[in-house]
């Protein structure tokens, strides 16, 4: 029952990271507009995400417009779509092999040893998904930097890090942890089903004539 509790935990942190991918793809607030270092007011506040942009008005009214074409969009913003995208991919692979190798679940209840090296494969595609996610919003968050403390920059053009980066960042070790629990959880060599060897039995001496 331990074993099947930290497979249930592992799963249940990487499910969760795997919500938080999604809802930070989709997320604009991928970067907002700063204006550190100057006393300018503005009614005015830009967010930027992967796939549009918006602008928040202080009266409350939020205008969003999506990109118009895809191959003038920056080189950051297409590498991190693809990483995001194929972690999430990824993860929904990994949930469907631990459907199946989980011990909480019926599949494949009459072969244990083949159960575990099921759950072993989605624990490590867990982990290569959240490498994926925490590199692309990384990635992102360090563009961002860079740009803010560049010099030639114009104050009115700088971003600060958005909400969604956060979520992204959660997620990824979510799914990290998650993964790390389910790859951990692997049967011991002691259960690998063979039978222990032991030195040949003595009772074949028993039979020696004694003078």
């Amino acid at each position: 029952m331990a074993n099947a509790g930290i497979q249930l935990l592992g799963f249940s942190l990487a499910f969760l990271g795997f919500i938080g991918s999604i809802a930070s793809t989709v997320m604009v607030e991928w970067k907002a507009s700063s204006y550190a270092g100057d006393n300018i007011i503005t009614a005015q506040a830009l967010y930027e995400g992967l796939w549009k942009t918006c602008a928040s008005q202080s009266t409350g009214q939020i205008q969003c417009k999506v990109y118009d074409s895809l191959l003038q969009l920056p080189g950051i913003v297409q590498g991190t779509r693809g990483l995001m995208l194929s972690a999430i991919l990824l993860c929904f692979i990994a949930i469907l092999v631990e459907v199946v190798g989980m011990r909480c679940t019926t599949c494949m209840g009459d072969q244990p040893q083949q159960k575990d090296k099921v759950a072993l494969a989605g624990g490590v595609i867990f982990i290569f998904a959240g490498l994926l996610a925490l590199v692309g919003t990384c990635w992102y968050g360090h563009r961002i930097a860079q740009d803010f403390y560049d010099p030639f920059t114009p104050t009115n053009a700088k971003y600060e890090f958005g909400s969604a980066l956060y979520v992204g960042w959660g997620a990824a070790f979510l799914i990290l942890i998650g993964g790390g629990f389910l790859c951990c959880n692997c049967s011991s060599k002691g259960s690998s089903g063979k039978s222990p060897r032991y030195p040949p039995s003595s009772a074949g001496q028993t039979g020696r004539d004694y003078v």
